[in-house]
């Protein structure tokens, strides 16, 4: 009987938090656009694999507090403009975060909206607060197409898209630290893998070398890898700009400090050194925002007299 009542006030307790973080996150973000959160059934939590909680050296993370959270906050910038096809940035955070401690500890949604992209910013809450890479259901087969499948309706039944002229467009993977290994299975096995045309990895790449490279090789996409001295990445970098000059494969290498934005948009496979710490790559420097202005991503006012543009009356 105690533990149902524990249970039972565990999940009233989940339930009112959840509420009150999304009513809190459409207020914060308001002035830049709109915010949309709600539970997911193809989020990447709950998974059989966490059921039973995970644990990492000396710590148990149980399920009830890591991975029976399914939200996923999707922001429409202000001034979007739905056309045919919508393009997507779907990003994953790192260990121990979550979906609003990650859009505030690197400013994701003010970086986005001051890039002036005409696309949607997707963030999932994978193992939240945990040590854990897992990506749950986005790690199984076909996982991440049911994923943009149902972010897809949702923004066509809450934001106002028509479903009738509104596809899935471009897609974009960007990670931090941990999500390295989600974005690696998305495209190896996600169901979507020519939807993505780029994939960036702040201080991420820890494995996974070969997903991201024959990804690369075969879609002909922009891979960004950033990587710092002391975030664990630095090696494995190395060698895999080590195996490439081998075979004879090239890529342009530099100084996040001092890449320009014309090197940014005319290479495919950049390697970008930086003397930031790990949990600085996304947003001391606006890095975030440098790779959304550089991308193919079609910007707001481009889209304005292109492929019968329309507005969201949503977001003004």
């Amino acid at each position: 009987m105690l533990a149902l009542m524990k249970a039972i006030l565990a999940a009233l307790l989940f339930a009112t938090t959840g509420a009150w973080a999304s009513e809190t996150l459409e207020q914060t973000y308001a002035a830049y656009g709109r915010v949309i959160v709600q539970p997911f059934a193809a989020a990447p939590f709950p998974h059989p694999q966490r059921a039973a909680g995970h644990r990492y050296r000396d710590r148990f993370f149980p399920a009830s507090e890591h991975y029976s959270d399914s939200t996923v906050a999707l922001f429409i910038p202000r001034g979007f403009r739905e056309t045919t096809n919508i393009d997507l940035v779907v990003h994953f955070h790192g260990w121990d975060n979550s979906v609003a401690g990650t859009l505030e500890t690197f400013k994701l949604i003010e970086q986005f909206a001051a890039s002036g992209r005409n696309a949607v910013l997707i963030v999932p809450e994978g193992p939240r607060n945990a040590s854990d890479s897992f990506g749950g259901k986005l790690e199984d087969a076909d996982g991440f197409k049911r994923f943009v499948e149902e972010a897809m309706t949702v923004l066509h039944q809450q934001a106002g898209f028509q479903e009738s002229n509104s596809a899935t467009g471009r897609i974009v993977l960007s990670g931090h630290s941990g999500g390295y290994r989600v974005i690696a299975a998305i495209l190896e096995r996600g169901g979507l893998s020519s939807k993505v045309k780029e994939v960036w990895l702040f201080d991420a790449l820890y494995a996974e070398t070969d997903k991201f490279l024959t990804w690369w090789q075969r879609e002909r996409g922009r891979l960004i890898v950033i990587y710092t001295e002391q975030g664990g990445t630095k090696s494995v970098t190395e060698a895999m700009m080590a195996a490439l000059k081998q075979r004879g494969d090239s890529f342009w290498q530099g100084s996040e400090r001092s890449v320009s934005e014309d090197e940014l948009r005319g290479n495919r496979l950049i390697f970008l050194h930086t003397d930031l710490t790990h949990n600085e790559v996304l947003e001391r420097r606006r890095t975030f925002g440098r790779f959304l202005t550089s991308s193919g991503l079609a910007g707001i006012r481009t889209e304005e007299s292109k492929n019968g543009a329309r507005e969201t009356g949503v977001v003004e």
